[in-house]
Order: C-alpha cells, then sequence, then structure tokens
C-alpha cells in the first residue's frame, strides 16, 4: 500500500520530445517517490533525463504522459496561472548561474519572491536580511552582484530560494560554477536549512561529490531510473 502523505509522488511518468521525424524519449515511465524533508538528489550525465524530470516536477514542461503529485497537488493538470500561484506559495529554486538581478542589491534580490505573497516591505526586508545573514552575507547586504564572487552570488542565490520557507526547493547543478572549497559550503549551507526549516530539497547534478550530500540518490540512465540508492548525507567535499 502506497504511503498517502509522501510530499512528492510520481508515477509512470512520459516524456518525449519530437526532433525532426525522429522521437527522443527523454524520460520513460518514471516512477519515485520522496518523503516529507527530504533531501533528494537526481545524479546523472548529460542527457540522462534529470533536467527534464526536474522541469517536469517543477512544472516548467508537461509531460507526455504520468502524473506528479506535490504535496497533494497534481502539477501536471494545472494551467499556467495556477502553476506560477503554486510556483510562488511552495516552491523555491537555486540555480547553477545564479540568476540575479544585476539591477538590484543583494536585499532586493532576496526579498523580490515575498513581494508576490502580499507581504509588506517592513516585513520583507526583515526577513531578507535575517536570510542573508544565515548565509554568511552580513556585510553585503547592499551590494550589488558585480561587487560579489560567485561563491557569494550564490549564497544570495540560496538565500532568495529559502527566503519564503517554501515546502520543496530545487537546485539544478547549484555548485556548477563554484570551486571545490565553495561547493563544499553552499552544499553544508543549503543541506542544513533545508532540514532545519523541514523543507525538501531536490538537486539536479552530474557531480557524485555533490549527490553525497543527499539522503537518498536517484541514478538517471537514458530516462530510467538504473538505481535508487540510500545516503548517509555525510558530504565527501
Amino acid at each position: 500500500m502506497k504511503n498517502i502523505n509522501y510530499a512528492i509522488d510520481i508515477t509512470e511518468l512520459r516524456k518525449v520530445y519530437r526532433v525532426g521525424q525522429e522521437k527522443v524519449i527523454a524520460l520513460d515511465n518514471v516512477t519515485l517517490s520522496m518523503e516529507k524533508a527530504e533531501t533528494t538528489c537526481i545524479l546523472g550525465v548529460s542527457g540522462s533525463g534529470k533536467s527534464t524530470l526536474l522541469n517536469m516536477m517543477a512544472g516548467l514542461e508537461k509531460p507526455t504522459r504520468g502524473s506528479i503529485k506535490i504535496y497533494g497537488k497534481r502539477i501536471e493538470q494545472m494551467d499556467e496561472r495556477q502553476l506560477a500561484k503554486f510556483r510562488q506559495l511552495n516552491v523555491g529554486f537555486v540555480f547553477q548561474s545564479y540568476n540575479l538581478l544585476p539591477a538590484l542589491t543583494a536585499l532586493e534580490n532576496v526579498s523580490l519572491p515575498l513581494t508576490f505573497r502580499g507581504i509588506s516591505k517592513s516585513k520583507r526586508d526583515k526577513m531578507a536580511i535575517e536570510m542573508l545573514e544565515a548565509v554568511g552575507l552580513k556585510n553585503h547586504i547592499k551590494h550589488k552582484p558585480t561587487q560579489m564572487s560567485g561563491g557569494q552570488q550564490q549564497r544570495v542565490g540560496i538565500a532568495r530560494a529559502f527566503v519564503s520557507k517554501a515546502k520543496v526547493v530545487f537546485a539544478d547543478e547549484p555548485t556548477g560554477n563554484l570551486d571545490s572549497a565553495t561547493t563544499k559550503e553552499v552544499m553544508e549551507l543549503i543541506t542544513k536549512i533545508s532540514k532545519d526549516n523541514q523543507q525538501n530539497l531536490i538537486i539536479v547534478t552530474h557531480d557524485i561529490g555533490v549527490a553525497s550530500y543527499a539522503d537518498r540518490i536517484i541514478h538517471l540512465l537514458d530516462g530510467n531510473i538504473e538505481k535508487i540508492e540510500n545516503n548517509l548525507g555525510s558530504g565527501v567535499y
């Protein structure tokens, strides 16, 4: 009998792209469930289907077939307006390329997601400052992205993803542009924050070192789950 309390429940997910006359199967009947507050890594080489799986879970692409349930909500059945609202209230993103707005300060970048929730400016600023302090950027609150290192910019991205205490945070190759020392700092940071806040953290990567910070590692190959590995989440960087 299935556990009805799964945070994320994916059933027979399939995605087929058409390239000219050819059909490319990106995901092939993937079935997968994730417990609440679990840190999960989707691990695979380029072309394995990991980014497609993330895009499906985030509602950025529609599956060809199958279902995606996040905290009881069927993502694939939502229209664009419903998806946008769902993401505003439930989802955070950490990107490889940081995706900060260059004209905004760290404080403004981090507080931005809160504006969509109707939170007052004074409260938004307070929450953003607390989050920036938590990621070690107390002295960079008024700095713009060009005034910060790559590691500092990624910390701003992390603060932005976690400031609203979203139920689910997706991290897409979050350390791809960072050196090994900064990678270790970033991975320890995002796994600690997600555990402290009882959030689901889903990391997509090709890096086994990054994967080692997760509770479970989902190995993808050619659009299929090759194996699922339980992990201590200790990290090797």
